[in-house]
This record gives structure tokens, sequence and C-alpha cells, in this order.
């Protein structure tokens, strides 16, 4: 008898759809401030219509932080540290390919798209909880 192919994983299944966002025109103080209070690592800079500008990181923040430590309290707005080449990932990606993605890259979170619209974050974490749920 043979075993029965694996169903696949999908990002959608495992992404985070409900979203903290900031808007480019953020205080970069306030965006830190939902950053810890919501303890996530970053979070995606949309516009009005929730389309995806950038990313905001906490290491993005730290550099402002740093600077208004030494230089006096400058703040600044979102869209002057957040990063614009964003790479995302496709909602029915499946997770065995976002895994191998993950280890070839850099990045801690990926912004979730279908059909080119923002629809949630997927995360190093999320995709051990479904690869541990595999």
């Amino acid at each position: 008898m043979s075993q029965p192919a694996p169903q696949l994983i999908l990002v959608k299944d495992f992404m985070t759809a409900s979203l903290v966002t900031f808007t480019p025109d953020m205080s970069i103080l306030d965006a830190v401030y939902q950053l810890v209070n919501h303890r996530i690592s970053g979070a995606p800079v949309v516009d009005d219509r929730g389309q995806l500008l950038g990313m905001l990181t906490e290491k993005d923040c730290l550099k402002i932080s740093l600077l208004a430590g030494y230089h006096g309290g400058t703040d600044g707005r979102v869209s002057e540290l957040m990063s614009q080449n964003v790479v995302t990932v496709d909602a029915h990606m499946s997770i065995i390919d976002l895994a191998q993605q993950f280890i070839a890259q850099p990045y801690r979170r990926y912004p979730v798209l279908k059909d080119g619209r923002l629809v949630g974050i997927i995360s190093r974490r999320d995709v051990l909880k479904a690869l541990l749920k595999r």
C-alpha cells in the first residue's frame, strides 16, 4: 500500500492576519512604543489604502534611539527609517519553500501578499509551528 501524499501546508494557514501596521507619517517614538507594547520586532508600513510601502523594525528604531541618546531628543517619521525594498511572500507559498527561504535570507519575517494586497505577516516562529504540526 502506498502512503497518502502529505498535505501541502501553505503560508496563509500559519501567517498572522491581525496586524499592527504603521503609516509613513507616524512618529518614530510612537512606532517604538507600538513595537514594545505589542512585543513584536517589526511591522509593515502601509498607506491609507492599506498598500504595503515598507517595513519598520526594532533595528531601524535602535538607530534613531541611539542618535537621540547622544544628540538630544530627535524624532523622525517612520518614512525616514523604514526599509522600502521589502521582500514579500505569497499567501499560497508552501511552508517548506518558505523555510528554505528563511535559511537562505537574513529576514525574521515576511509580509504576506494575496493578489498584490497585504493580508498578513509570517515569521520564523510561525514556520517552526507549522513544521511541528507537519
